[in-house]
């Protein structure tokens, strides 16, 4: 019975946390998207002060980049000459 109980608990916590974690996810995507904005500035003809040192982070970017434009339905990279895939 106890463990009965506890199982409930668990379901009727998870059903109360669930609508939460599909914005805390859409929060941390778009806090994401705006570091890439960010990052790309200057790719994308906006004036960018630190580029210089935004470009070491580009290797370790690259990989979010290219799920980031596949998730905005582009097949291929939309900066010409930067190739991601």
């Amino acid at each position: 019975m106890l463990g009965k109980v506890k199982q409930l608990i668990t379901f009727y916590e998870e059903v109360l946390s669930m609508p939460h974690r599909q914005e805390i996810a859409r929060e941390l995507r778009n806090e994401d998207d705006m570091f890439l904005l960010l990052l790309y500035s200057e790719m994308l003809g906006i004036p960018n002060p630190v580029y210089y040192y935004t470009l070491e982070l580009y290797p370790y970017m690259m990989e979010n980049y290219h799920e980031w434009h596949l998730r905005m339905g582009m097949e291929k990279s939309p900066m010409t000459g930067f190739r991601c895939c």
